[in-house]
């Protein structure tokens, strides 16, 4: 799934087509992936003009001239492209929004698991996510905060979106071994050290893959170059960068989790 990475060089992206646009019209080629009444969208969202588009967490958020907003949730396999009208569809678009310009943004989600949202309260949506890992507002002090009375795994906490936003698996793993820490350590045990050292780690690995516009996998998110970058994710039995330890893989949370037994003890 797209991470905070992925999803900000989505915004990034889509900001020069999209900014000033009006919607005119919906076409909705697969009801289940939206989470609004369907003829309540068809209604509201025409004559809206994109005035913003921001990130919150893994959610695209198009902010509306008429005090509306537009989440777009990837998921697993969604994309969303600016193509005109007059462009063929690929056989997995499911959403079709017709903008002011002869062109369309299409939703394309070959596994059908994006949602689609158009609401009054922003909260509704991402009220319950968790703080924004990059925020310049977002101290070392306060992502310790974080932690207190919790328990549990760190590395399942960590991608817990109501625990901080936008982090998943690559990034949880990456800047985990940045900062030397087993992420299968109990959450309470961390030291005011080591939470100082997985801040910057994690602040870290997360600018590293903005900057490299995110890690291209699975042939649906492509383009990025972080997958260039990884220290441990992936690379299960293969040498660490550091040590030369073969690299070790346990599920956590579900999730195949990447570490060095060495750097991470």
């Amino acid at each position: 799934m797209p991470e905070l990475p992925e999803i900000e060089t989505y915004v990034r992206g889509l900001q020069g087509p999209m900014m000033g646009r009006t919607f005119t019209g919906v076409t909705i080629l697969w009801p289940n992936s939206i989470r609004t009444p369907i003829p309540e969208l068809k209604q509201r969202l025409p004559g809206q003009q994109v005035e913003r588009l921001i990130r919150r967490g893994k959610y695209l958020q198009f902010q509306l001239s008429g005090g509306d907003t537009l989440f777009c949730h990837l998921k697993m396999s969604g994309e969303l492209l600016v193509e005109p009208r007059h462009e063929p569809l690929h056989p997995h678009v499911r959403t079709i929004f017709d903008l002011d310009n002869d062109h369309q943004l299409r939703f394309k989600d070959m596994r059908k698991f994006g949602r689609v949202y158009l609401v009054a309260d922003p909260a509704q949506v991402v009220g319950q996510l968790g703080p924004e890992p990059l925020e310049a507002d977002f101290r070392a002090e306060d992502f310790a905060a974080l932690f207190e009375g919790r328990r549990g795994r760190l590395k399942p906490l960590l991608m817990n979106q109501r625990f901080i936003a936008g982090i998943g698996n690559i990034y949880a793993d990456e800047g985990c071994f940045l900062a030397g820490i087993h992420p299968a350590r109990q959450a309470h045990s961390l030291t005011a050290d080591e939470l100082n050292a997985l801040y910057h780690s994690l602040r870290q690995v997360l600018n590293q893959g903005i900057i490299c516009k995110g890690a291209s996998f699975d042939q649906v998110y492509r383009g990025g170059a972080f997958q260039n970058h990884f220290q441990v994710y992936s690379r299960s039995g293969e040498p660490c960068l550091r040590c030369g330890t073969p690299i070790s893989r346990i599920v956590l949370g579900g999730r195949s989790t990447h570490f060095c037994p060495n750097c991470q003890q």
